[in-house]
């Protein structure tokens, strides 16, 4: 007999959700290093851009996107 589908497959959501996080650091941090080279910040708001940071999320979300593509 055939088991009824995993309608709650949480492995898969979670892996879903690690991919989507990935994604969401490369996308955001990319956007920011790309705004800072270009001269622009976000209005209203104070600070400096800090490069470090943003490459090394960049990184983080590569390696999560990676590593949740390959989970799949």
């Amino acid at each position: 007999m055939n088991d009824p589908p995993d309608i709650f497959d949480l492995d898969r959501l979670l892996v879903l959700m690690l991919l989507a996080i990935g994604l969401a650091l490369i996308a955001g941090n990319g956007f920011a290093i790309i705004q800072a080279r270009r001269g622009k910040s976000p209005k209203g708001e104070e600070g400096n851009f800090r490069p470090g940071r943003a490459w090394w999320l960049l990184a983080v979300g590569a390696v999560m996107t990676v590593w949740g593509l390959a989970s799949l």
